[in-house]
């Protein structure tokens, strides 16, 4: 025998050994398949084992489910701020602040929290931010009085800080967890979640507080909205604790499993960041990421105001064009998501949704005025389904284009630019509405879209993820033609029993 077919049977036999009891007569399901594959490991071949568990799903909307919960204390003032304004006797720009507390904490947060995320996992990260998200709820309980507005703002702070440990997981969710073809689409779940709850913010406060003159009828209704949000909080809070795990025992994918071989006294959290910021196609994705999701934010926080000028009274409404917004947006992400998965064409996706994002913010700047409310609701449903539809795609271009770096670190930089962004765009369009209407303060956020769609024009794609995947897929092809080329040992490592038995 040469030392070649011999080479091959000892890890034949070795693979067989140990993966042996989960490939039994049944053989793998759909659901919960094993796929066994080949990468480099030093100066030999190694059968690395790769799984797709089931319970990634059931990973993926839990934390779809504590994102929701965060993301509607973002938006659950804005919709109503004229209520806000006259329950606390504040001015518009302190309600504005409710919201921009969470794009204000993000900013110097954001280096800590994902080296917390690098350092220690998924669940560390989970548990604290659901602790903080659900204290959040519980100070604002306490905040329902006209005397205590700077207690419902530390409440928000509280809430706000635990989005920070919330935005940049999904993508790292995504890849710890689920296979190759269902990173874009895991992504874009995590992101419906936040989407679901900016959606659910839109259209339950308005329903749960009316616009009533009496001050104490009025306390009675936000204390009602305050105890749901903190019942909710609270119940999510537990089933992580009880539910989330950190990782699956065996990497979903080959480019998951050379991450894991990286040794931890070799990864440098700092020199990773210094060569995400050396990277000239993530930085432009970084810039025009912060232009377009600091467009939405600003939207989003503004939209009563700009809703109640054109058509007073018309709160519920007002929560409902929101709620068109964040629907359309969540059907767009899941399409993104999906079409990314089958073509991965992640370049020529984000600059077509970027361009169409463009032309739907100057639909909707233009016919926010014509005193047609169903006309809003066409305009502003589209204007989300692409702008929301974004968010996806930029973070798993990004993915792709700093692999193998922490996917949870160039998520939190396209985050730290769109909290910045968001910002300053919201306070620029309040005070351009404020001086000159709304349709200024709309084409003033048309012209970012325009420079952001120019620069997504320029990003080379360099898919560093998918070249990965590629290679370790050929070179277990080469390896497995290898083993089936030795005569009496045709079957290889990864066969099944019925093949063996052939």
């Amino acid at each position: 025998m040469s030392d070649t077919a011999r080479a091959s049977l000892d890890t034949s036999a070795q693979v067989m050994k140990e993966n042996g009891p989960n490939l039994g007569a049944k053989g793998p399901d759909a659901a919960d398949r094993i796929e066994c594959n080949s990468i480099p490991n030093g100066d030999r071949g190694s059968a690395v084992t790769t799984r797709l568990y089931k319970r990634r799903w059931l990973i993926v909307f839990l934390f779809s489910s504590y994102s929701l919960s965060n993301a509607y204390q973002w938006i659950q003032y804005g919709i109503i701020s004229n209520i806000i304004m006259k329950f606390y006797d504040v001015e518009a720009f302190a309600v504005d602040w409710l919201s921009m507390v969470y794009m204000l904490t993000y900013i110097p947060f954001i280096f800590p929290v994902t080296w917390l995320l690098d350092k220690k996992g998924l669940r560390v990260t989970s548990l604290v931010a659901n602790a903080l998200n659900c204290a959040g709820t519980w100070i604002k309980v306490a905040s329902a009085r006209s005397d205590l507005f700077a207690v419902t703002m530390l409440g928000q702070c509280a809430s706000s800080l635990a989005q920070v440990f919330i935005l940049g997981m999904p993508s790292q969710l995504a890849s710890v967890w689920f296979g190759a073809d269902e990173v874009s689409t895991a992504c874009s779940i995590g992101v419906f979640g936040n989407q679901m709850g900016i959606a659910i913010g839109f259209l339950v406060p308005p329903i749960l507080v009316p616009n009533v003159d009496d001050i104490n009828e009025l306390a009675h209704h936000i204390r009602i909205m305050f105890y749901i949000s903190a019942g909710v909080a609270t119940i999510i809070f537990i089933l992580v604790v009880i539910v989330f795990q950190e990782r699956p025992e065996i990497p979903p994918t080959q480019a998951q499993a050379q991450a894991r071989s990286i040794p931890p006294d070799e990864y440098s959290y700092t020199a990773s960041i210094l060569r995400l910021l050396r990277n000239k196609p993530f930085m432009l994705l970084v810039v025009s990421y912060g232009l377009n999701v600091g467009c939405f934010y600003a939207v989003s926080t503004l939209l009563n105001r700009m809703i109640i000028e054109h058509y007073p009274g018309e709160e519920v409404n007002a929560g409902r064009i929101g709620l068109t917004i964040v629907i359309a947006g969540m059907v767009g992400s899941l399409i993104c998501g999906i079409w990314l998965d089958k073509t991965k064409t992640y370049k020529q996706t984000t600059l077509l949704v970027y361009l169409l994002s463009l032309i739907g913010m100057l639909v909707y700047a233009f016919t926010l005025n014509l005193g047609h409310l169903w006309v809003v609701f066409i305009t502003a449903g589209v204007l989300g389904f692409f702008m929301t539809g974004y968010l996806p795609l930029g973070f798993e271009f990004a993915v792709e284009l700093t692999y193998p770096e922490s996917e949870g670190t160039s998520s939190g930089l396209l985050n730290c630019s769109a909290q910045i962004f968001g910002i300053i765009f919201t306070i620029s369009q309040g005070k351009i509405i404020d001086r000159w209407g709304t349709l200024a303060g709309n084409i003033f956020l048309c012209l970012f879209l325009l420079i952001g769609s120019v620069m997504t024009g320029f990003i080379k794609a360099d898919l560093r993820r998918q070249r990965a995947n590629l290679q370790a897929e050929s070179q277990t092809a080469s390896s497995t033609g290898s083993e089936s080329s030795v005569q009496d040992y045709g079957a290889t490592a990864c066969s099944s029993p019925w093949q063996r038995q052939s």
